[in-house]
């Protein structure tokens, strides 16, 4: 990739202002999600350069009853300058007034009358590890207190709060109040903005492509070229119906993360994170739990979900990071037989487990005959063809199945042989009614699977009528396979 030059005064401002149009459109999503699922305290319309909100008027969430929420959005081309106390210090370009005073500034005027507020900094900059009050900064709620509280006046902390309080023209007591409000959303680099925004117009019911988040964000800009400050939920759902953006309905979020970090997880409604308990420097190579962490606690985490999710729930959408043994098992814990609809996005495909189809796609079936027991094993070949690894595996562990179906898409494996939800619903209805046929001679079912995250899911939700199933993951080591779970059927 060859070198990009360094970008004009004028493309910084440019990036900057897409990156605060991006921010008011995830607002503007998060109204109609709310509205839809018939939030608590649901955000009613969204600001944007706001005339009463001083120096916190980017973006403004306005909730139908207080705390709104205030937000600075901070823009920066390169890294090279981390959120710190010399960076919220430091005067503007022309001797003005610092980014902390500033905000400390519209925070007084906003809460004049007792009125409470949730203030935010966002921005793609990231946090100073080595700053005393910025390292205290707590990553669920992005907030510095309760420990910038903490150590007395001649410590590090206590002389950092001192600094800050003067700069920011506040007592200490005060200071600390301030930020008993204010966060620090930092680090939100494009692309973490973008997979998050995307996320949540899947969980809204919208397209969620690039194109479509483009769309959005551009008729943020194209409001505020027009002098529109404030955009009511029923401007949204107008903007939304002419853009063609509307899919399907809201769904509430189940994100589990087991490769890398969910961004969807602080608007989940249950949130799982095993990714500090999957071994592995990288989402690349994690493939199982790391000791003392095990398959059984995943499962049983998994199978709690249904019951942290809002009483009621029947539609899902799915987020995060999982291979295909997880999968499986998220699906098997909302299984459509109790009434469970699960979506999950697929390549900018939205793949839910009602998508219509027109009959079920029976598989192409291999069979090979093993005699090691009674129990049958399968292997799901849509996106590669695992047999010979399978085999071996089998017969190395001498696993007691009489007999091996290796079951393919009738087009043959190759990576893009499930276009859409309604081939992967067809298949997965498929590939369920031939082994409910297949296996009434056999105790159990071993599970292998090579193929699409999305399908694995929605097999897992449909797994039903069948018998003791024992599911497989790859965990790329030189057994290649490794018992994760077992499901009953």
């Amino acid at each position: 990739m060859r070198d990009l030059p360094a970008p004009s005064s004028t493309g910084v401002r440019i990036a900057g202002d897409r990156y605060q149009w991006l921010a008011a459109w995830q607002g503007c999503v998060a109204a109609v999600r709310d509205a839809a699922l018939r939030a608590s305290n649901p955000v009613v319309a969204v600001g944007v350069e706001v005339d009463d909100a001083g120096n916190l008027d980017d973006v403004v969430l306005y909730r139908q009853v207080p705390p709104h929420t205030y937000m600075q959005v901070k823009y920066a081309a390169d890294s090279s300058t981390p959120v710190n106390g010399d960076y919220l210090l430091k005067l503007s370009d022309r001797g003005g007034p610092s980014i902390l005073r500033k905000m400390a500034q519209a925070w007084e005027k906003l809460t004049e009358g007792g009125t409470p507020v949730d203030l935010a900094l966002l921005s793609n900059r990231s946090p100073d590890a080595e700053d005393p009050l910025i390292s205290l900064r707590d990553s669920r709620t992005q907030l510095l207190v309760p420990k910038a509280v903490q150590q007395g006046p001649g410590s590090k902390k206590g002389q950092a709060r001192r600094r800050w309080a003067d700069g920011a023209g506040l007592s200490e007591d005060r200071l600390l109040d301030l930020l008993k409000v204010l966060r620090f959303d930092l680090a939100r680099d494009v692309m973490h903005l973008h997979e998050h925004l995307q996320m949540l117009m899947f969980a809204a019911g919208l397209r969620f492509s690039e194109e479509a988040m483009h769309s959005g964000a551009d008729w943020v800009a194209r409001q505020v070229a027009d002098g529109q400050r404030r955009l009511s939920l029923a401007d949204i759902r107008e903007a939304i119906r002419a853009l063609g953006l509307e899919t399907g309905s809201s769904r509430p979020v189940l994100s589990i993360a087991t490769l890398k970090p969910d961004p969807m997880a602080e608007d989940a409604d249950y949130a799982l994170d095993w990714v500090d308990r999957f071994e592995g420097a990288s989402p690349y190579v994690k493939r199982r739990p790391l000791a003392p962490a095990t398959w059984a606690q995943l499962q049983a985490d998994i199978e709690a979900a249904p019951y942290r999710m809002p009483p009621g729930t029947t539609t899902v959408a799915v987020t995060g990071s999982l291979r295909l043994a997880p999968a499986f098992v998220v699906g098997a814990a909302f299984r459509m037989v109790a009434g469970s609809d699960l979506a999950v996005a697929q390549r900018e495909q939205l793949w839910s487990s009602t998508a219509a189809y027109d009959s079920p796609l029976t598989p192409a079936v291999d069979e090979h005959t093993l005699d090691l027991g009674t129990d049958l094993a399968v292997a799901v070949a849509v996106a590669t063809d695992p047999t010979q690894d399978v085999l071996d595996f089998l017969r190395e562990h001498r696993v007691p199945v009489s007999r091996l179906l290796v079951l393919r898409p009738p087009g043959g494996a190759k990576d893009n042989s499930i276009p859409d939800a309604a081939t992967a619903s067809a298949l997965a209805v498929g590939i369920r009614d031939l082994l409910r046929r297949a296996c009434r001679a056999h105790p159990a079912i071993h599970l292998f699977q090579a193929g699409p995250m999305g399908l694995a899911l929605l097999l897992g939700n449909r797994w039903n009528r069948l018998r003791p199933t024992t599911v497989y993951e790859d965990v790329n080591a030189q057994q290649v396979y490794e018992k994760a779970f077992v499901i009953d059927a």
